[in-house]
């Protein structure tokens, strides 16, 4: 391909431990934007990776009995199907091991090395081992790591330095005019603050260790972790190996970092690229933090939220929207099992699941599977058609890092206005009162602009939902690109073809009928499954005997009237004649035409205590089975009457 790609980074990951969904959330937030920029036509290189030189990994491996390398290795394999397992659609993964990065880091080293930026010296102060950072005392508030909460100790080794000082004017001037964005501002007010305090020159290898990439002028040391690990953004990409490539690529358009090493890449990262003379990444986004109940995960806490907790329980969407919906991307969020349970059953079982549901459901029942073939459209169509078209053009601007913050959660509220305006549309115009009424041409237009519509929802969705967009497509009948889908179809109404067959509904997001809870002691997430599990194998009573189920009092009843209850497109009012006259509330609307409900004869479970539903008190519960629009009634037939008992 010819032209520059557009090139997202993550920040890459130490591997003396499996990533939980805090680190789960930067790589979806860039996984985003790679899909979306995709999805525009753009060529994308997305790159992540592995940090594997490091004090903490050396002693992990050790403490396993494994060699450091072989130990590498293992997490390489188990940090990429995690990723996999999320969809991450990252192009490439740069490991810290790999010739082709350490060619690069003792390639940059010696450039900034002839430049005169980098001397021999003796380090003495303070470091913290946990996270291998070396520390002014000014920069420990309370005399503690910021990050982990622990002293640092005092270290004292012969090391070389880099001259960061020289480069506090030239960063500055950079951020100034733009050449360099930080984003979100508070980021970037801090960087600016940072600068204003004065920058010192920074060690950049150690000699105390041998686990790392050895200096081309002193074998004896290797490169400090952050010189080594900052340079993957360039090695991946041919640094010191394949120059014309690392031209083309060159520089990063976003480096996606947590808030915690803002100050590395928008410092000391733009110090070493200056020194070597080389392109300033366009921008650096500093993303929060992912909190579980107001208190950051941390390993010694035990409080620890792993992304396959999730996904290999509910899918990789469920995971994926939570995050990128419930926060704001540059501000610090939080993961509650109830939140994140209520968010996936409003949204995605209910407001997208459903919407998928009942329009297939009566284009089968209709139309025999196929899409019909609209007419003239009138108003509410019209407006339907609006809000589809608009859809495209304000994501865009949500994700466009070169207009502001990128504001996934923004996005995501957009597109669930035009599926809740969707869900009002189809309960307005009602296709089965157009069934009803032999109205069949105006059948065709509603149900093909509602098909129509979750064409458009299918498409914007697939940076944000690719598993869910695939399928909602696929059983749409949709024949044009899906993975990804293209711009230009988002750009104008009637792609979808009459006559196109669907598929049978198959629910996208099952809804949760139980809430997960976090096993006490344990990181290990006890699951809905799991809980029937373990209740299948105790002392709960399953059985019940003949006398407790005479105590159920199942009648026949005839429905006499069946209307909606308003603001619900679910809750109908039943008037039945069970011998005599009773009211019940039954959530059959999203199966059933209430016109079509009349006159059937159902069972009633008669004896449930009288409850107020929507103010309106109900007397029974009308017996079915199914969820949604794939409800069936129970029925009678033959001789049996109404208030007849069941036995």
């Amino acid at each position: 391909m010819s032209g520059k790609p557009f090139f997202i980074t993550t920040a890459i990951d130490y591997v003396n431990n499996l990533p939980h969904i805090g680190t789960a959330y930067e790589k979806i937030g860039a996984d985003v934007l790679a899909r979306f920029r995709r999805l525009e036509g753009d060529e994308v290189f997305f790159l992540m990776g592995n940090d594997e030189h490091s004090v903490n990994v050396k002693k992990e491996a050790q403490a396993r009995g494994l060699d450091p390398q072989r130990y590498c290795d293992q997490m390489a394999d188990a940090f990429l199907s995690i990723w996999r397992k999320l969809r991450i659609s990252f192009d490439d993964f740069i490991r810290t091991t790999e010739a082709r990065h350490a060619a690069a880091v003792q390639a940059l080293f010696t450039k900034i090395h002839q430049a005169g930026d980098i001397y021999p010296g003796k380090y003495r102060g303070l470091y913290c081992d946990s996270c291998e950072t070396f520390y002014r005392e000014k920069d420990l508030p309370g005399g503690v790591c910021p990050q982990h909460g622990t002293q640092p100790r005092p270290l004292e080794e012969d090391n070389y330095f880099f001259a960061l000082s020289r480069y506090a004017q030239p960063i500055r001037q950079a951020i100034e005019e733009g050449r360099i964005r930080i984003l979100p501002d508070i980021r970037r007010n801090e960087i600016l603050s940072l600068l204003d305090s004065g920058l010192e020159d920074i060690s950049i290898s150690r000699s105390t260790f041998d686990w790392g990439i050895p200096l081309p002028i002193e074998p004896r040391h290797v490169v400090y972790v952050w010189f080594d690990a900052l340079v993957n953004y360039i090695s991946a990409v041919g640094y010191g190996w394949d120059m014309d490539r690392f031209r083309r690529i060159w520089p990063a358009d976003v480096h996606v970092v947590g808030k915690d090493i803002t100050r590395f890449h928008c410092v000391i990262w733009p110090a070493m690229l200056l020194a070597a003379g080389l392109e300033l990444p366009r921008m650096v986004f500093g993303h929060g933090f992912v909190y579980l109940k107001g208190e950051k995960m941390s390993k010694s806490l035990g409080n620890i939220v792993r992304p396959l907790d999730i996904v290999d329980v509910y899918g990789s969407d469920a995971l994926r929207y939570y995050l990128l919906r419930e926060t704001a991307f540059g501000s610090d969020g939080n993961f509650t099992w109830e939140n994140f349970t209520e968010r996936f059953n409003r949204d995605l079982a209910n407001d997208l699941g459903n919407l998928l549901q009942r329009v297939l459901t009566m284009i089968r029942r209709y139309r025999d599977g196929r899409i019909p073939a609209p007419s003239s459209l009138d108003e509410e169509d019209r407006a339907l058609r609006d809000d589809c078209l608009g859809l495209y053009p304000e994501v865009r601007t949500c994700l466009d890092p070169g207009r502001g913050d990128l504001d996934f959660h923004v996005a995501l509220a957009r597109i669930w206005e035009t599926v809740r305006h969707a869900n009002q549309y189809v309960d307005h115009t009602g296709p089965w009162s157009l069934h009803k009424k032999g109205l069949e041409e105006r059948l065709n237009t509603v149900l093909y602009c509602a098909a129509e519509c979750l064409r458009f929802l299918g498409a914007i969705l697939y940076p944000f939902l690719p598993e869910g967009s695939g399928k909602l497509l696929a059983q749409i009948g949709w024949a044009g690109p899906a993975d990804p889908p293209r711009a230009e179809d988002l750009l104008a109404w009637g792609k979808l073809q009459p006559g196109n067959r669907v598929a049978s509904p198959e629910p996208l997001y099952p809804r949760i009928s139980d809430s997960p809870r976090q096993t006490p002691g344990a990181s290990h997430v006890e699951t809905p499954q799991e809980r029937a599990a373990a209740a299948a194998g105790s002392n709960a009573p399953e059985e019940i005997s003949l006398d407790e189920f005479h105590r159920v009092d199942l009648r026949v009843a005839r429905i006499l009237e069946a209307e909606r209850i308003p603001k619900t497109d679910k809750l109908l009012r039943l008037r039945l004649d069970m011998g005599k006259e009773r009211t019940v509330v039954a959530g059959l609307g999203r199966a059933f035409d209430p016109a079509d409900l009349v006159g059937r004869l159902v069972v009633v479970a008669a004896n449930l205590k009288p409850t107020r539903i929507r103010g309106i008190l109900s007397e029974g519960m009308v017996l079915a089975a199914g969820e949604g629009e794939a409800l069936a009634l129970v029925t009678v037939s033959g001789p049996a009457k109404p208030g007849d008992r069941l036995r």
